[in-house]
């Protein structure tokens, strides 16, 4: 929660130090501090509540942690306080960090229940950390409420709201391909997977920027809700199944941040927008769709629907050539079998890219792994009837299978990475709650500011 931060020069003090340092810092107080200290046996780890001698009240907090440099040392700090504002003392590069691990581990998402003001704030005295923090968690968030929210609040008439009034926001142009206008403009996987659905399948797109400066284009998957098609998915499987979004959360994340931050960039941000329903005109298995590109495929299992909203979006995106394009989609269950729920995997040939994006990840504390995109399983994609399937028939190497799929419409020329995430915390970590999570966002940002500005 972005209010949990105050651009103040007033409030306790409050200082974050390595536990190497408790010693020394000891060595500096008063003999009636150490002596307290003493009594409470504390050896420097945790927060340390410092009163006021003579009144009692809270005179000032040092917080001990392991490694001050560790983006998520003070994702639970707001837990560990008395109510009250407290003042960073740290360095600006220390306190850049604590704050946006304390305001991230203040998020709670509360459409639907009454809220609790934030009793424990934060004051961060310089404006531009304070202004560059508030754009960092307000990216996070908005990929956080987009997934939490319930799919019948956030089916692709509701993405296209978001997505039109972050365009008015910055001054950017919002248009969407609507139903059968899909089919008219030679969208026709993004038709097929949505058609079932009473909420109309969309194509949602946000221009922003210099259109004489690098384009930078970013696709999300939107699957607002996924049954599975026809071929259903068990009661287990669907049960999270409102963050089959995630992409597109990922994407309008990433892009707030970049229009906030001003990134000298022409920027194109796409969304097919689709409930992947069950009706009498759903999917089947077994039908043929000719695609935007024009390469026809057999539909072999309804359920690996992502890759084929995204198959023609980046038909589309790629006629402009940009300089880097990006795609973000919860695409397979595969690829958190091999790297876990808390690590989203990468795909791309462009070595410049990969090398670029790991120093990123490193440099902002946002973890990434890039997998292969190992040519010789395409064949598991190949099809009797069609030029190729949506998914191999085996259970083995789906995430790479599902990237082959997408890389058959991204030209060989262009930098492009495709992102699989999860989307999703399984468990509350310091500073990232169960529930909506942005994984790679901060990485990707950090990746096109080195590149660009």
């Amino acid at each position: 929660m972005t209010h949990a931060l105050v651009n103040q020069s007033e409030g306790i003090p409050l200082s974050v130090l390595a536990t190497s340092e408790f010693d020394s810092w000891l060595q500096q107080q008063s003999e009636v501090t150490k002596t307290w200290l003493n009594s409470l046996s504390f050896k420097g780890q945790g927060v340390l509540l410092i009163p006021n001698f003579s009144d009692g009240k809270l005179q000032e907090v040092v917080y001990f942690v392991e490694n001050t440099n560790a983006l998520w040392a003070c994702g639970d700090l707001s837990n560990q306080l008395p109510a009250g504002t407290y003042l960073i003392t740290n360095d600006a590069v220390s306190s850049k960090l604590i704050a946006t691990s304390f305001a991230l581990g203040c998020y709670d998402f509360n459409a639907y229940k009454e809220t609790k003001p934030q009793t424990v704030k934060l004051a961060l005295a310089d404006k531009s950390t304070f202004d560059e923090v508030i754009t960092y968690v307000k990216g996070v968030n908005i990929v956080r409420d987009l997934v939490n929210m319930p799919a019948g609040d956030m089916m692709p008439q509701h993405l296209a709201e978001i997505m039109a009034d972050m365009a008015e926001e910055f001054s950017g142009s919002f248009s969407q391909i609507v139903g059968d206008e899909l089919l008219e403009q030679n969208y026709p996987t993004i038709h097929a997977v949505g058609r079932a659905s009473a909420n109309k399948p969309r194509l949602l797109d946000l221009r922003w920027g210099d259109k004489n400066a690098p384009k930078v284009t970013l696709v999300g998957k939107g699957v607002c809700f996924d049954s599975g098609g026809l071929d259903l998915k068990p009661a287990s499987g669907m049960r999270l199944m409102k963050k089959d979004m995630g992409g597109a959360a990922h994407v309008l994340g990433l892009a707030h941040m970049i229009m906030a931050f001003k990134l000298p960039v022409n920027l194109r941000v796409m969304v097919p927008a689709v409930e992947n329903a069950v009706s009498d005109n759903a999917l089947r298995p077994g039908d043929v769709i000719k695609t935007r590109k024009g390469i026809t495929v057999e539909i072999d299992n309804t359920d690996a629907e992502g890759r084929l909203v995204l198959c023609d979006a980046l038909a589309e995106v790629v006629t402009e050539k940009p300089d880097t394009l990006i795609d973000f989609a919860t695409l397979t269950g595969a690829c958190r079998i091999a790297l876990g729920t808390e690590l989203p995997g990468f795909f791309s040939d462009d070595k410049a890219l990969v090398a670029g994006l790991e120093q990123a990840a490193e440099n902002v504390q946002d973890p990434v792994w890039h997998l292969p995109l190992h040519k010789a399983y395409k064949d598991m994609l190949n099809s009797s009837v069609a030029d190729m399937t949506n998914c191999a028939s085996g259970p083995f190497g789906g995430a790479i299978t599902a990237a082959l799929y997408l890389q058959e419409f991204v030209d060989e020329s262009i930098s492009w990475v495709h992102f699989d995430v999860m989307a999703w915390n399984l468990r509350k970590l310091p500073g990232r709650p169960v529930g909506g999570e942005a994984f790679g966002v901060r990485a990707v940002l950090k990746y096109l500011q080195d590149k660009y500005q």
